[in-house]
């Protein structure tokens, strides 16, 4: 071999090292947490029964909405403090109108139960409404998504205040809802069995859901507006992108998203208090960061969300599997969060 030929290939040979270790920091975090969960697989073989994997499932499925609507907030390089409170609202809604007519602690004495499509038609619409408010103070008056959502979930949970206390309820827990409520969302009978394992509702509708923000993200001109919108403000201006009208859209279809998960969290947990939803947005934060949702705009991807969520998911079901104290868990999402942005970071400063 001359001279030459092996200069090219020790050459060839350190940039294929580069290239591999870059991917491996790249899904360092990943990396991590399926590590955490094989060693948990191993040490507590019941992690991979069929109950704890259902259990993992129905939680990912629960939390997936809330990081559908605010991955597109983050891909215009902003983000939404205010999505755990505008899913407790609309939880708190969808149960107050789904109470069982004869219960002793029904909140709205003088109407029934609401059918179940107006209920969801409420909640959707409430939520976008509270996501579109959001939208139009970034988009009009240019202030950063983070001052506006803050100042937003503050107004949210003083209305969820008082929301809870009115009617008949007086800040009493809203619970005692219909059977048909409980059966639309969880499924009894469930919609979907294998054997004796039996797939929660809403983990169906999580699917469609999925499917359909796939199908806005990568097929419609909206989708197209907000990837060129978060990647460039100024190029998708004079490429001829209304603003205005795409941030209002993705911040109002976020909040649709937060509604749904609302209706679902209402029957999901079946007792609804001003905490319902309480911090939902640091876990869909952290769940899109880790499925590689960019700070830096323009960046992301729905099945990165998803192994996001599935991810963040698996951490908290295995570890206290293992005997972790659960008090700890809000310092692994912090960690967690500023690891992912880091590496994020480190991507968006290579590429520069």
């Amino acid at each position: 071999m001359s001279k030459e030929s092996q200069k090219l290939a020790e050459k060839a040979g350190v940039i294929s090292t580069k290239r591999v270790g870059s991917v491996l920091l790249n899904n360092a975090l990943i990396i991590i947490m399926l590590l955490v969960a094989v060693y948990v697989a191993i040490v507590k073989p019941s992690f991979l029964s069929p109950a704890s994997l259902v259990n993992l499932l129905s939680l990912t499925a629960a939390y997936l909405p809330v990081a559908l609507g605010i991955a597109g907030c983050i891909v215009l390089t902003g983000t939404d403090l205010s999505a755990g409170r505008a899913v407790g609202i609309t939880a708190c809604v969808a149960a107050s109108l789904l109470q069982d007519p004869n219960s002793a602690n029904k909140m709205w004495t003088g109407i029934g139960a609401l059918p179940i499509p107006v209920v969801i038609l409420i909640v959707l619409v409430l939520g976008a409404v509270i996501g579109a408010f959001n939208g139009f103070f970034v988009a009009k008056f240019k202030l950063h998504p983070f001052i506006v959502t803050l100042a937003t979930q503050l107004i949210l949970y003083t209305i969820l205040l008082f929301y809870v206390k009115a009617g008949n309820n007086n800040g009493m827990a809203i619970s005692s809802l219909t059977d048909g409520y409980r059966n639309f969302v969880v499924g009894r009978p469930p919609l979907l069995t294998f054997g004796e394992v039996q797939i929660p509702n809403y983990v169906i509708y999580a699917v469609i859901l999925t499917a359909v923000m796939w199908f806005i993200w990568n097929k419609t001109t909206f989708g197209k507006n907000m990837f060129a919108l978060g990647a460039n403000e100024e190029a998708a201006r004079v490429s001829g992108v209304n603003v205005f009208a795409t941030t209002v859209g993705v911040f109002a279809l976020a909040g649709a998203m937060y509604g749904w998960t609302g209706f679902v969290e209402a029957a999901r947990v079946a007792s609804n208090t001003a905490n319902t939803g309480v911090n939902y947005e640091l876990d869909a934060i952290a769940a899109c960061v880790i499925g590689g949702v960019s700070f830096v705009g323009g960046i992301g991807k729905i099945s990165g969300i998803v192994i996001g969520v599935i991810m963040l998911r698996l951490i908290f079901v295995a570890l206290p599997l293992v005997g972790m104290d659960q008090n700890l868990q809000y310092a692994i999402k912090g960690g967690i969060i500023l690891f992912a942005c880091a590496l994020d970071m480190r991507k968006y400063l290579v590429k520069k």
